[in-house]
């Protein structure tokens, strides 16, 4: 008999596992999450969190919180700069405020806050909503059969180990994922390119900043190439070094052979153009600069997510996020599975939805590490660099979890969300509405269960869903968006955003994804429903 039995058993307690622990626990799910540190994070890395990642934390009642632990770290909205050192006046700007063109786009705003800052805040609501972590303990093996999988962990602290029985193992466990490696899943795509360095330094650079709101600051010279991130109170932060100059002048992109406390403070007065600045080191991290993800997301009953799954440079800012995209995608179908409300087929299209998406990622986190950071890389195969705020809210979906409009699919892997058009498969745009004559948002409405919305005559889609939803038990919720009603859209805007008439509805998942749209001319619309549903659900 095992020791612990749990529908979902998730290995590692940092950003993605933490977001796949809120989330089953907003749902009540039982789990279990091990983490072999004895805390959160030590080292402030994943610092930029964009607009998609802070609907779904806004989605667990989070956003407030972590706005307000962001506000401790960082002077928010500020630029995005390239530099020769921080004392120089030349100034490149990739984007003079962080939120610059997208602040109608989501009713949240991105934002800057490190792991140090985000984890403890997880990791609170988590345990708030029931959920049981054990950190300092670490996954010793496991085997998986055709029911579960059964797993052995190991106390930190007095080496006692225990048998835990679960019916899906999550792994969350890192860059050199044991799951993964384990599973005999390999990793695809570009091979490392530099061997990194992060130096983790005090300073007073408040001269230097002066009254300049900068977020991120790469340094761009020919004898170094990295990016600094500065504290809130301008006299600590951090320096990521990519390369460095050999003495025969040659490029160094191994900077972390070699190294000691001296080089390290060499490094950081090269940066910041000034060596009459006392430094002090605190700590050093060596890390690689790959562009790379699994061959496949999911072995039965295991399944990757976050730097398990894919591994990226930190150009664009798309790791994290990354991160947190998979655990939500696949946190509400075990929701779904483990409550038996779905099938198990439904798992299956979380390596279908989110591979190509994080495929997507990496390659735009590579191709804006050579266009800002290394020209001197390999370009074969580089892909354009596509729109940020698209890459951020636009990923467009193919699977079975996404019933496609009938004969109309043109291949597009994004979808701009300034021009929505509330095609299947992508996120349902934000609209700003009044719900029981509250201000909302639309994506507001979109949580744990399925969603109807309907036109202002679609009135009988809405007694449909309700009727299924009493009838068979569904998690599913109806709204009609019309003058009058619960659902109010005073700029008018619900039905291009969703591409369907007064007569039409959408129906919309968990995740706030589009997954099926009616212009309305089914006949029986209670069948039309339930035929959608019993296809999203695997039943």
């Amino acid at each position: 008999m095992p020791d612990v039995q749990v529908p979902v058993l998730v290995v590692g307690g940092s950003l993605t596992g933490l977001t796949t622990s809120v989330y089953l626990a907003s749902q009540g799910v039982p789990h279990l999450l091990v983490e072999r540190h004895r805390g959160t994070a030590v080292h402030p890395r994943a610092a930029s969190f964009h607009q998609r990642t802070m609907e779904i934390f806004r989605g667990v009642g989070l956003q407030e919180a972590v706005e307000a632990a962001a506000e401790k770290e960082f002077v928010q909205n500020g630029a995005i700069v390239s530099v020769p050192t921080l004392s120089s006046p030349e100034m490149q700007y990739f984007y003079r405020s962080f939120n610059e063109g997208v602040e109608e786009l989501s009713p949240t705003r991105r934002l800057f806050i490190t792991q140090i800052g985000l984890e403890p805040v997880l990791r609170e609501r988590a345990r708030d909503l029931g959920a049981e972590h054990r950190y300092a303990t670490e996954l010793v093996s496991f085997e998986q059969d055709d029911d579960g999988v059964t797993s052995v962990i190991r106390s930190r602290d007095d080496e006692r180990e225990c048998t835990v029985r679960s019916d899906y193992l999550v792994a969350a466990d890192g860059a050199h994922s044991p799951i993964r490696a384990r599973s005999g899943i390999d990793m695809v795509g570009r091979p490392p390119f530099a061997q990194c360095i992060t130096i983790y330094f005090q300073a007073d650079m408040r001269e230097l900043l002066g009254d300049r709101n900068m977020s991120v600051v790469y340094i761009n010279q020919p004898d170094l190439l990295g990016f600094f991130r500065f504290s809130i109170t301008g006299d600590s932060g951090f320096l990521a070094v990519f390369a460095s100059r050999n003495p025969d002048g040659t490029r160094d992109t191994h900077v972390a052979e070699d190294l000691d406390e001296a080089r390290c403070m060499e490094l950081v007065h090269q940066a910041l153009g000034r060596t009459d600045i006392p430094v002090r080191i605190d700590d050093v991290q060596r890390w690689t600069a790959a562009a790379s993800h699994a061959a496949r997301f999911q072995d039965r009953r295991v399944f990757l997510i976050g730097d398990a799954a894919h591994v990226m440079p930190p150009t664009g800012g798309f790791g994290g996020n990354t991160g947190v995209a998979d655990a939500h995608g696949l946190a509400w179908r075990l929701a779904l599975v483990s409550r038996g409300i779905a099938g198990a087929g439904l798992l299956e299209s979380f390596d279908q939805e989110r591979r190509p998406v994080s495929d997507l990622a990496v390659e735009q986190a590579y191709t804006r590490y050579v266009l800002r950071v290394d020209p001197s890389l390999p370009r074969e195969d580089l892909a354009a660099p596509l729109d940020d705020p698209s890459i951020e809210l636009g990923p467009i979906y193919r699977s079975a979890a996404v019933v496609a409009d009938e004969g109309e699919d043109d291949g597009a892997l994004l979808v701009d969300p300034r021009r929505p058009s509330g095609r299947p498969g992508a996120r349902a745009p934000h609209i700003p509405v009044e719900v029981n004559g509250q201000a909302a948002s639309l994506l507001d409405l979109f949580g744990g269960d399925f969603v109807l919305l309907a036109g202002t005559d679609g009135q009988s889609w809405c007694d449909a869903a309700a009727e299924l939803a009493a009838s068979a038990d569904l998690p599913l919720r109806a709204y009609r968006v019309s003058p009058g009603g619960a659902v109010q859209d005073p700029e008018g805007r619900f039905p291009e955003a969703f591409g369907i008439g007064p007569a039409g509805a959408t129906l919309v998942r968990p995740d706030g994804v589009v997954a099926w749209r009616s212009a309305g001319a089914e006949d029986d619309h209670r069948a039309a429903v339930a035929d959608v549903m019993v296809r999203l659900l695997a039943r």
